[in-house]
């Protein structure tokens, strides 16, 4: 809160506010972890990461994220059933199952910026069942 002259008030939007954390949250929620089924290694196996690119100026989000993560993988192929979700909202990026060499290739890519492990939060609800709003 912010006070001006003769003292009129100015209170954050919460709208904004609340959509900012709807937004933040969504995108938190639609990581999808997929666990490998295959008989492959530890230190081979897939895991889902979090792929951050530049934000695509010439092409639509997904179409950018397919081409990027082809370049890596070898065919679009193998791109489109490594890809989980494209994210073009909060964030410019996506979603895949990599194996570490795959994820070393992919941060070669021009436009990948940061490429991280994805990880599930639990969270905890308060003692008592349940938020209460005052």
């Amino acid at each position: 809160m912010q006070t001006f002259g003769r003292g009129t008030r100015v209170y954050l939007n919460l709208n904004l506010i609340v959509t900012v954390f709807v937004s933040f949250s969504s995108l938190l929620a639609s990581i999808v972890m997929a666990e490998s089924t295959g008989e492959a290694t530890a230190s081979s196996e897939a895991k889902v990461h979090i792929i951050y690119t530049e934000k695509p100026t010439d092409e639509e989000p997904k179409t950018y994220h397919l081409r990027t993560l082809s370049s890596a993988l070898g065919s679009e192929d193998l791109a489109k059933d490594a890809l989980i979700y494209s994210y073009k909202e909060a964030a410019s990026g996506f979603s895949a199952k990599l194996t570490p060499e795959q994820v070393a290739e992919i941060s070669k890519q021009p436009g990948v910026i940061q490429v991280v492990p994805s990880e599930t939060y639990q969270l905890h609800k308060p003692v008592g069942g349940g938020f209460k709003l005052t």
